[in-house]
């Protein structure tokens, strides 16, 4: 009862400080007031930064930089200096956030804020936009599952662990979600949500398989990359036809790659270093500019639809026969930039020796079960070694 009393002291204390204040705008309500206060008391200005210099509490915090008011509401805090390279703040973000309840926007720029985001993050039930990254921010992410109007989530280049709270997947209106260069571990949730566009997860250490109904079909990118995900996902990408950006790079995914993915409208397709398998067949024409298949384990022919990609990943892999004529004529053509064929087991390529290939172009075949027809600099990663050795040709059937 005795603390009951204390802090209804300091409301009314508040208020009627408020009442005083000259040339205000607007009246704040007490309770945004006292947030404001501790939060600004447990964050400093980096050196070299002035953002707090307007947050004068004799007057009125609705002009404060970075503080937007409607009416007697904070609805917009925008902690530090937006400006791209200018120093960020340093602190901890105050428990006290959860008391703005009209905020519809909630952002910090890069510095050097530490410590859990509070706990109390999940009564901003108006949030919308929640966007702390590059910061120093560690341990788990909060039960933010009763934010049902959140659209957007940043919580990338940080330190959080522990798992991506299930309740995320919930969350019916939200549209990207960030979360990449942290070190959260485990599965990932199914998606409820038929808004979501960006789904930024890589840099982490998750695992586990992709659920072929996990992602919604209005994804339009899709970075998974550097993570330990596994399972096939011959079942799930086919669903994802807006996609404009896709990197499973460096994972543990398995199985075909489904032949419909070369015909979105992607600009750039990274699968490589993964444990993909099986032939690999376009089912059209392909338009993708960089496609990325190295380091996995596919076999089969080279299929000429690749011809009209102009930077080209397949080597270390298992490919066998020719290369297509039609790769030849573009390559000589300057239309294709960069074929990397290395570390296969292709036969042949019917390019002349003394073909000259564009400066602007390049080729690599070292390491197959030919020699090359033309001499062409390979990356230091191919070796030295420019044939394979018979036993392992005559050995391997595709």
């Amino acid at each position: 009862m005795l603390n009951f009393m204390r802090e209804l002291v300091v409301i009314l204390l508040s208020f009627i400080f408020l009442l005083r204040i000259q040339h205000c705008s607007a009246m704040l309500n007490p309770m945004d007031f006292l947030a404001l206060q501790a939060i600004r008391k447990s964050l400093e200005d980096m050196p070299g930064s002035r953002y707090f210099s307007s947050w004068d509490f004799t007057s009125d915090p609705c002009n404060f930089a970075g503080v937007y008011c409607e009416g007697e509401r904070v609805v917009a805090l925008n902690l530090g200096d937006p400006r791209a390279g200018a120093p960020g703040l340093s602190g901890r973000i105050h428990p006290s956030i959860g008391k703005l309840t009209a905020l519809a926007e909630f952002t910090v720029v890069p510095g050097r804020i530490m410590g859990a985001l509070p706990a109390t993050m999940s009564q901003l039930k108006n949030l919308r936009f929640l966007a702390v990254s590059r910061n120093f921010i560690f341990h788990e992410i909060p039960a933010l599952g009763e934010l049902r109007k959140l659209r957007t989530l940043d919580l990338s280049y940080n330190q959080l662990s522990g798992g991506i709270p299930w309740s995320l997947g919930k969350l019916p209106q939200l549209t990207n979600l960030i979360l990449c260069h942290n070190r959260l571990s485990g599965s990932i949730p199914p998606f409820v949500s038929r808004s979501l566009t960006r789904l930024d997860l890589k840099h982490n250490e998750l695992s586990g398989p992709i659920g072929p109904y996990s992602l919604p079909p209005s994804l339009n990118y899709l970075s998974l990359s550097w993570n330990r995900f596994s399972g096939r996902v011959d079942r799930v990408l086919p669903r994802l036809n807006r996609l404009h950006y896709l990197d499973l790079s460096l994972n543990r995914f398995s199985g075909p790659i489904p032949g419909c993915i070369f015909g979105f409208p992607i600009n750039n397709l990274q699968l490589e270093r993964n444990q993909f398998s099986g032939p690999v067949q376009p089912r059209t024409s392909v338009t993708i500019q960089t496609i990325d298949l190295s380091h996995n384990m596919l076999y089969g022919p080279i299929s000429p639809l690749f011809a009209t990609v102009q930077n080209l990943y397949l080597n270390n892999n298992r490919f066998t026969g020719s290369v297509p004529r039609v790769f030849v004529d573009r390559l000589l053509a300057g239309s294709i930039r960069l074929l990397y064929l290395q570390h296969n087991y292709l036969t042949g390529m019917p390019i002349k020796p003394r073909s000259s290939i564009p400066m602007s172009s390049s080729l690599c075949l070292m390491y197959n079960c030919m020699v090359p027809p033309v001499q062409s600099p390979c990356p230091i990663s191919a070796g030295r070694m420019k044939t394979r050795p018979t036993s392992e040709c005559s050995e391997w059937k595709g």
